[in-house]
């Protein structure tokens, strides 16, 4: 068991198998729409604005939420979670698409309770029963100063924050697994001892290969659900290694002390 592994994964083509919001937008019937509004406004403002026009044309949450309950899923995945979470790793969620999404896909897969912290756009039902998306970071008052990210979510001043949680005593290890442009900043934010699992030939994988000396923390690519269980299980059982070893090191060292700080028998 290690209690040493914080594994924070990004949800929308990685945890599933594809994007949440054009799921709904698209299983709903309203991909022109999206299109079109598409140039006009922030992503998490145009989701917003789908929400809105969902329920106007007389879609509901319950709609939304059976559409959601059949998104394309790779069981080796959630085995992987649940493996990961059975062997102590807390692992936590750093997502631009929103809560109700995540809580509703996460309680349908029966994985909730393996996640200590999800971070993302609040979404929540009003009470006309209409479903709100709102930003992570309110852009419209203040920018989160980061020009790598969209002006709704910064995932490297998150991971700056969860990293400052943690206390430098318990040496925690991060392992940072994501698909898109926005997985390139708190990959970024890494350290030498930690790892980053960028999807291969997705958008993070192609910002760090322009330069990967830019990243402290080891590249360790996966391509689809059996690779990223493959690859995962792999660096919790090399850390957990490493962990043991230093741990029979420590040991015998004070072992060792304490047998040389006895005081000398004479015969």
């Amino acid at each position: 068991m290690s209690n040493n592994i914080v594994i924070v994964f990004d949800f929308d083509k990685t945890i599933i198998d594809c994007d949440s919001d054009n799921w709904v937008v698209d299983e709903l019937g309203f991909t022109d729409l999206f299109n079109q509004l598409l140039p006009t406004m922030p992503f998490n403002s145009l989701m917003d604005r789908m929400m809105m026009e969902l329920h106007s044309n007389g879609k509901s949450i319950e709609d939304i939420e059976k559409v959601l309950q059949r998104i394309p899923i790779n069981h080796r995945i959630i085995s992987a979670i649940k493996s990961a979470y059975a062997l102590g790793c807390d692992l936590r969620i750093v997502s631009d698409a929103n809560t109700i999404f995540i809580d509703t896909i996460l309680k349908h897969l029966g994985i909730s309770e393996c996640f200590s912290e999800i971070n993302t756009n609040p979404g929540y039902v009003n009470q006309e029963g209409r479903l709100k998306v709102m930003p992570y970071h309110d852009f419209n008052k203040a920018s989160h100063g980061c020009t790598l990210c969209p002006p709704n979510m910064c995932k490297g001043l998150i991971i700056d924050r969860i990293q400052k949680s943690i206390s430098e005593v318990e040496k925690k290890r991060f392992i940072y697994l994501g698909d898109g442009a926005g997985d390139y900043c708190p990959s970024l934010r890494l350290r030498e001892r930690d790892f980053v699992m960028p999807r291969k030939n997705f958008p993070v994988w192609d910002l760090i290969c322009k330069d990967p000396s830019l990243v402290k923390a080891e590249i360790h690519g996966w391509s689809d659900g059996e690779e990223l269980e493959q690859v995962l299980m792999n660096l919790i059982n090399k850390i957990m290694m490493e962990e043991h070893v230093q741990f029979i090191a420590s040991d015998c060292k004070l072992a060792t002390n304490s047998i040389c700080s006895r005081s000398p028998v004479i015969a």
